[in-house]
């Protein structure tokens, strides 16, 4: 793979080069880093098009500011990949996203220079605020600067944050990365205006220099400008809605020209007293044709060839448990017409495109705000409708509170689907769906399932798409099922009733969600050795299927649990009813298999289970130390 020509850039070791670099070099720097990440990432696969967006800008700010000991916050970081090559972190980026390299998100136990780790939209001002009150209260930190994308501005709480930083007036700086609008390029005035603003004196005030930006622009981009401003702050005629809350407003400014950016921050570094909103336009994908283009700008990508920007096929495998998802979703929509689906912000990645390419009507995306979402969802499903609510298991976190005060409390029935159950890979711990099973099981009247398959998971959408008792869960993994041949159509499940897939005699698997398969070949490995293995899918966490528990209790020696997830969930369920009902009390030796008790860092999924010990082989190795100690005791026992 040959590496772009950096002669700039390779002056640059850290931010503190680019600080004595005149302006020129600066916007050399940005092309040629420009450049160096689409190499990167066209090796790695990753965030592309956010990063390629914010290339002068980021370049600008570590130039303007006093990195690291002023601390630059990206919001969600899927956008920081140019910030790490000039942050030290340049001879490691090709290891971007693998196991032992580079996250693909902002991390503190990476650099100093990544001073709050990210990967969930819409904390940066919150935590550039806590920075500020930090350097107020004697803290040895400078300035605080939130990158932020007006995505992630829309979520409820970077607003809540933006009122607290107006209301405290400290001085903070929150740069809005639009890359929704882009604006015209600047012409004479507008360029002679932004030179002025650093080097005028005396010293004007912020708002002087934000009112006499919007003067100086010709008669047509005055009026681009002003709309911009009002499509942004949804004021029309009054002070921005940024300004309302108390910050001083400037902007938009082309966030590519690399003499304005300059010019702004500088000029804002030098004047701010209380906090500040930048509206910087940029494009995403800029600079790389194959992503201006693209429809998706290349906002995540495989590896491609730089050249065409053809991203690697993947060889044609099962269909995707979220494409299964989607397909059967779509067909209960076309059963019933009371079935509406709610994503935030992930239509696409949740397979909510099929159902909306044939009924917009009833896909509803609420944008980056999970906890609207749920209680949108509940209210719809107070009205009568069935909601689908379709949101990752990480994402659904935040939408905590709403689960259980609108949703469970309520007995409502929404149904949740929740895509990338388990461990994900190349994103790493922050969007490891890890917690859902604990969280949920434990809300009184919640139903709670998991797709051994992905005829298993065709078979849960018809369950929740009939359940209308109370609110419904179903969780699936990221990635291809195991080829299993799928129904016509799903069937409901008798709630609270798993399956037994195989029968055996000595050794008891129960497995809850898609690690089935990695059962069946850890009960191969079992029966070669000559121990006989029964393997059951549970299929509910709650309710549980204590028929078939007590089964397997009383009639195998050994009895292991395996999911893919945290500790305090099915396992926990389990190990509750076993103890409730005296199963404990004779010598049953019992195991529960879930993800230990750390966060898993970023590597391919079956690295990631490996490091977790929960794959075939450690399954196999519990099962047979379990069979070791429990001296085989007769079935009469």
């Amino acid at each position: 793979m040959t590496h772009p020509h950096t002669p700039t850039l390779d002056r640059v070791a850290g931010p503190s080069d680019l600080r004595g670099m005149n302006d020129a070099d600066l916007g050399r720097v940005a092309d040629e880093l420009r450049a160096e990440v689409i190499s990167a990432v066209s090796e790695t696969g990753g965030h592309l098009g956010s990063s390629l967006g914010v290339v002068e800008l980021t370049v600008a700010l570590h130039a303007v500011f006093n990195t690291p000991h002023d601390k630059l916050i990206f919001d969600v970081g899927h956008q920081c990949y140019p910030h790490k090559v000039l942050t030290g972190r340049r001879d490691r980026i090709r290891s971007l996203r693998q196991g032992g390299g580079l996250s693909g998100f902002t991390k503190r136990a990476e650099s100093d220079f990544d001073p709050f780790g990210a990967a969930h939209s819409s904390t940066s001002i919150s935590a550039a605020l806590g920075f500020t009150v930090g350097r107020d209260m004697g803290q040895s930190t400078g300035d605080a600067i939130a990158v932020i994308g007006d995505g992630a501005i829309s979520a409820g709480m970077a607003y809540e944050a933006m009122n607290n930083a107006g209301a405290e007036g400290r001085r903070l700086f929150v740069i809005l990365n639009d890359n929704e609008m882009s604006i015209a390029p600047p012409v004479g005035a507008m360029s002679k205006y932004m030179s002025g603003l650093y080097t005028e004196t005396p010293l004007g005030t912020l708002k002087d220099i934000a009112d006499g930006f919007e003067r100086a622009l010709p008669g047509p981009l005055r009026d681009h400008a002003r709309r911009a401003r009002q499509l942004v702050t949804g004021m029309p005629g009054g002070g921005t809605l940024f300004e309302e809350l108390g910050f001083s407003y400037i902007g938009p400014i082309d966030g590519h020209d690399m003499g304005q950016l300059l010019s702004v921050l500088r000029a804002a570094k030098a004047r701010a007293t209380g906090p500040v909103l930048i509206h910087c336009c940029t494009v995403k994908g800029k600079g790389y044709a194959p992503a201006e283009t693209s429809a998706d700008k290349y906002h995540g990508v495989g590896k491609f060839d730089v050249v065409s920007g053809a991203q690697a096929k993947s060889k044609p495998g099962a269909p995707s448990y979220t494409a299964v998802f989607g397909q059967a979703l779509e067909a209960e929509a076309a059963r019933d017409p009371r079935v509406v689906a709610v994503t935030a912000a992930m239509p696409s990645g949740t397979g909510l495109d099929a159902m909306t390419a044939r009924f917009p009507k009833r896909v509803f995306d609420v944008g980056i705000a999970e906890q609207h979402g749920v209680t949108f969802a509940a209210g719809m499903a107070a009205s009568g409708l069935k909601p689908f609510c379709a949101i990752y298991s990480t994402f659904l976190q935040r939408g905590y509170d709403q689960i259980v005060h609108d949703v469970a409390l309520q007995k409502l029935p929404v149904r949740f689907a929740i895509d990338r159950a388990g461990l994900v890979g190349a994103d790493g711990a922050t969007h490891a769906g890890s917690f859902d099973v604990a969280f949920l099981s434990n809300l009184p009247g919640f139903v709670v399932m998991a797709a051994g398959d992905e005829a298993e998971l065709m078979h849960m959408v018809a369950t929740a798409a009939e359940y209308d008792a109370g609110p419904i869960a179903f969780r699936y993994p990221r990635g291809e099922g195991t080829g299993i041949e799928l129904p016509e159509r799903g069937q409901p499940l008798e709630i609270g009733k798993g399956r037994v897939v195989a029968e055996g005699s000595t050794v008891a698997l129960l497995s809850f969600g898609a690690h089935l398969s990695e059962c069946r070949l850890a009960a191969q490995q079992l029966e070669a050795k000559g121990i006989s293995v029964t393997i059951a899918d549970a299929r509910f966490a709650k309710p549980l299927d204590t028929d078939l528990i007590a089964q397997l209790a009383d009639h195998h020696a050994a009895l292991i649990t395996v999911e893919q997830g945290a500790q305090g969930g099915f396992g926990a369920m389990v190990l509750h009813h076993l103890a409730a009902t005296g199963r404990l009390d004779r010598g049953l030796a019992i195991r529960t298999m879930t993800l230990p008790d750390r966060f898993i860092e970023q590597a391919s999924p079956a690295a990631m289970y490996a490091d977790a010990g929960l794959n075939a082989d450690t399954i196999a190795e519990v099962a047979q130390a379990a069979l070791g100690v429990s001296s085989l005791r007769l079935h009469s026992a």
